[in-house]
């Protein structure tokens, strides 16, 4: 920062040719205000150049005349007369305040603040990464959610134009860099807020200084004929105003100009030489209704001939943003081309100013916000309304509103923008960056400070993301009322770390749970993958994850370990087809051909009354009842036919039997508790639940103990009616 010992004078500054424009169309008080900007500035910037080599009060001068172009209020134009006052004074927004007025203060200072970000900007047209592009999109949002009064967008594109103009006379080296920053940000960001004065400007300039010799031919091949260009064009004009007149047809028509820049990407686009351009010279016209603007067609066919292939109806059809016009090619009286557009005054209007988001149209673009583009329509529609506004204060109200308040753009250390989310923290920065990144993020400085991993990141600021080596998030992470994470993308990865973190620990214990097996059989040998086909799963894993979840219980995983066992001769009497003479076993279970055996209730299928059962002889532990439709009791009798035993429920059954139940459910909170509300009302104790999400998306699986299958189906029927689930069945 310079700083300068002398304090400017509250004086008014002496008469300048060079102010003069600046003054333009304001009453006595608003002059007043900018020539007390003036006389602060002139010796505050005496001496002092630019980065550039320009006098700094020349360039705010120039910068304060094409404010005035733009018919601004006096403010700003008085800012920007003051667009360096930070550079060289301290406390300038005190002193400005103080001496010549706060609301001009506030908008220096906000000029200040996007002069900060040249370093980014620049960098960006110097650099050649994959992504330029869509960078160069993300910071020309930036630069307009970083200013609360569109004013200071105004003003630093009026600087930038007046820089152009100065480095005209600067050497090539020094203005290319300048010029590929413009085309990439600020000649985009003025055809956006629909500043055409200055958009061609800058893109002209800009072309001319990155390539001079392209620049040189297109202008030498529109100057070799002007006269005859511009004099067949005044010949066209009064020819078809004069037959719209005839037709009784009240109608604006006026030549269109053609900037050279404007001419080089149509020859880019479409892959054609400059002769080969159908709208070098064109008409526009403009007329009342949407009738008239055929009519007006049908006058320009008949006055000259109409190239095929070169008609669009822009009107029937509107382009995919809204843009409505229609466009002809005709051969003139020369045989050269004639482009005419003929539209109404309000899709005029709509086009330059409107929801059309005509940036889009101009720029080739598409994909873009919906929410971003009614915001640029807003910004464009109050920079319209500043010609009908008459108080002032209401206009300055009106820019303020236009803000852009949804999005935060910071930058990485490298400096590129990264678009998050209103109210992100260092964490949502972090993930936005690389999952991995984010799940070991301990902390983050924020423009060289450290700060809390709760903290949130405003417009501009640079982040660096402190990591540790390996680790992963908190799950305090998740709590909203913490606030440490605002997009959904950042929930989503720490969710999916916790899920997988989970499953991990599952396996992992299942597997222990197999090999402990496998140690106690003596079967060590046995191939993992083998095992689990033999117990119907895909994969090894998949059998460890049902084992760790007690899906698959210790005498299921025994059986399958074991293998075929050799036959042994069966007991006659269990083969001897006749009534049981008992009442019912212990268990309340009948089996045909034999009185009083030890049972139990397989794990694997958990039968409940009334389910059809069948009866398995196992060796030295009974008779183990299974569900007829069970595939662990297929397998068994498969390789034992002769221990299959036929059984049925008696009426003395036990009074509680357990069952697997399966839930799947949209994943929220309070999901578990309302399921098991359901199951406490049914008067149905649970003895296991695991649970696991994922993409969410919850399986719930649950122990219970139920006293028959109408029971089980009521409570099935009434968690099936629960919020958010979407499947409950028995397993």
């Amino acid at each position: 920062m310079v700083t300068v010992t002398q304090r400017p004078s509250d004086a008014a500054a002496p008469a300048r040719p060079e102010l003069e424009p600046a003054l333009a169309g304001l009453d006595a008080a608003e002059r007043a205000l900018v020539e007390r900007a003036a006389a602060f500035a002139a010796p505050l910037y005496d001496g002092k150049l630019l980065g550039t080599g320009e006098p700094a009060l020349d360039h705010a001068y120039g910068l304060a005349g094409n404010l005035a172009q733009l018919r601004v209020d006096a403010a700003t134009r008085a800012a920007g007369l003051l667009f360096a006052a930070p550079e060289y004074l301290p406390n300038a927004d005190e002193q400005l305040a103080e001496r010549v007025d706060a609301a001009v203060a506030a908008l220096v200072s906000g000029v200040a603040k996007l002069n900060r970000m040249r370093v980014v900007t620049r960098g960006l047209a110097a650099s050649e990464e994959k992504g330029k592009q869509s960078q160069a999109e993300i910071l020309r949002k930036m630069l307009l959610a970083m200013v609360e009064d569109i004013r200071v967008v105004l003003i630093r594109l009026a600087s930038r134009t007046q820089t152009l103009r100065f480095l005209a006379r600067a050497p090539e080296e020094t203005r290319r860099e300048l010029a590929r920053e413009t085309l990439d940000i600020y000649a985009p960001l003025a055809n956006r807020l629909g500043v055409w004065q200055l958009k061609w400007e800058l893109e002209d300039l800009s072309f001319r200084f990155l390539e001079p010799e392209l620049y040189k031919r297109i202008a030498r091949q529109l100057d070799e004929r002007r006269d005859e260009r511009e004099s067949f064009i005044a010949e066209a004009m009064a020819s078809l105003s004069q037959a719209i007149a005839a037709a009784g047809i009240a109608a604006e028509v006026t030549g269109r100009p053609k900037h050279i820049y404007s001419i080089y990407s149509k020859m880019r686009q479409k892959g054609l030489e400059f002769a080969e351009l159908h709208d070098v010279r064109g008409l526009r016209v403009l007329v009342d209704t949407v009738k008239d603007c055929y009519t007006v067609l049908g006058i320009a066919h008949d006055l000259w001939q109409p190239i095929p292939r070169e008609f669009d109806d822009y009107i029937s059809r509107p382009k995919g943003n809204s843009y409505r016009s229609l466009h002809t090619a005709v051969v003139g009286t020369d045989g050269r081309a004639l482009e005419v557009q003929i539209r109404t005054h309000d899709m005029h209007r709509h086009a330059e100013l409107g929801v059309a988001a005509h940036w889009r149209y101009k720029e080739g673009r598409s994909g873009k916000s919906e929410a971003f583009d009614d915001k640029i329509a807003w910004l464009r529609q109050v920079l319209a309304w500043r010609d009908e506004i008459v108080d002032a204060a209401e206009w300055v109200e009106q820019s303020k509103r236009a803000a852009l308040d949804e999005t935060v753009y910071v930058l990485t250390p490298q400096g590129r923008v990264i678009d998050l989310p209103r109210g992100a923290t260092p964490i949502d920065f972090a993930y936005a960056l690389h999952t991995d990144l984010g799940h070991r993020c301990r902390g983050a400085k924020v423009d060289g400070a450290m700060v809390p991993l709760d903290y949130q990141l405003e417009n501009g600021q640079r982040v660096e993301v402190v990591a540790a080596k390996t680790g992963g998030p908190s799950r305090d992470w998740l709590n909203p009322q913490l606030g440490y994470l605002a997009s959904s993308r950042a929930r989503h990865k720490v969710r999916q770390w916790f899920n997988s973190e989970d499953l991990t620990r599952t396996i992992a214990a299942g597997r222990a749970a197999v090999e402990r097996e496998l140690a106690r059989e003596g079967a060590t040998s046995v191939k993992l993958e083998a095992l689990a086909e033999r117990l119907g799963f895909g994969s090894a894993d998949e059998l460890f994850a049902a084992v760790g979840r007690e899906e698959v219980g210790p005498r299921a995983l025994q059986t399958a370990v074991r293998g075929p066992a050799p036959a042994e001769p069966p007991a006659e009497e269990t083969l001897v087809a006749r009534k049981s003479k008992a009442g019912g076993a212990g268990a309340g279970v009948l089996f045909v051909g034999v009185d009083r055996l030890m049972t139990q209730l397989a794990r694997c299928c958990k039968p409940v009354p009334p389910d059809a059962i069948v009866g398995f002889v196992t060796r030295g532990r009974g008779i183990s009842l299974h569900r007829r439709d069970c595939r662990s009791l297929a397998a068994l009798l498969a390789r034992q036919p002769e221990r299959g035993i036929e059984a049925q429920w008696g009426a003395r059954a036990a009074s509680v039997f357990p069952v697997d139940i399966a839930v799947q459910a949209h994943d929220r909170q309070g999901l578990l508790r309302d399921v098991s509300e359901v199951l406490s009302r049914e008067r149905i104790n649970v003895t296991a639940v695991n649970t696991l999400s994922r993409r969410h998306v919850a399986t719930m699986f649950f122990t219970a103990e139920v006293e028959d299958l109408d029971q089980l189906r009521r409570a099935l029927a009434q968690i099936a009616a629960v919020s958010g689930v979407f499947s409950a069945s028995r397993r």
